[in-house]
């Protein structure tokens, strides 16, 4: 970075855009659903909550239909 530029005086600004990106939710979910991502995420190294989430994202991607 050029000497020139002084960043001391700049304000920070929280991201315009960060409410957009997720929201918190509370969502009751049977025990086997939970056990059974917990066991996946394991695999995969990562929280159960973020396999349900990408699981989920994939679901709105690929555009599937629910079952009734």
């Amino acid at each position: 970075m050029k000497p020139e530029y002084d960043l001391t005086s700049m304000k920070s600004r929280p991201n315009p855009y960060a409410k957009k990106l997720k929201q918190q939710v509370t969502l009751p979910l049977g025990i086997e659903v939970i056990e059974h991502f917990k066991k996946k995420a394991q695999k995969k190294e990562i929280s159960y909550q973020e396999l349900i989430s990408l699981y989920l994202q994939d679901c709105v991607v690929s555009q599937r239909e629910l079952c009734p």
